[in-house]
């Protein structure tokens, strides 16, 4: 099953997808918000289209790591999206993903009208990766297997 990842915006919410291994992120859209019953409605068609088991909402910490309304009104709509998807939500610091999507949107050389339109649905991206890499299972590794010649 794959795992929905978001950033949750007072405009817009990115939306990110695992692939089925849940070993990369990939950007899928971007929702306008409009009204809460029908953001819902759209992650709801979203996450039954790409059979997601869990939701992983960035959450956007103030720099020194504490939480504010930002933050509360983000947990809240993921909670919201949680019940509505009937999967567990998990959190996952966005501080700075914004700036590493767009960071990574200008090195694409993308234009300004093209960046504004997937800034967000790239965020979540990161979000959604950030959280993947760091959930992988870790294999053993002893270093005395390790051969640097090939």
């Amino acid at each position: 099953m794959r795992t929905l990842g978001l950033d949750v915006g007072t405009k817009t919410i990115g939306v990110a997808v695992s692939d089925g291994l849940g070993l990369t992120a990939q950007a899928l859209t971007t929702v306008r918000r409009t009204n809460l019953k029908a953001d819902l409605a759209a992650l709801v068609r979203l996450a039954r289209e790409h059979e997601v088991s869990r939701i992983v909402a960035g959450l956007p910490l103030n720099m020194n790591g504490t939480e504010g309304p930002r933050a509360e009104a983000s947990r809240k709509f993921a909670e919201a999206a949680g019940q509505a998807l009937e999967v567990p939500v998990e959190y996952w610091d966005e501080r700075l993903s914004t700036v590493a999507a767009e960071r990574t949107l200008l090195e694409a050389d993308l234009t300004r009208e093209k960046r504004k339109q997937v800034i967000d649905q790239m965020a979540a991206q990161f979000i959604l990766q950030g959280w993947l890499d760091a959930h992988r299972p870790v294999e053993d590794f002893h270093a005395d297997d390790y051969d640097p010649e090939p």
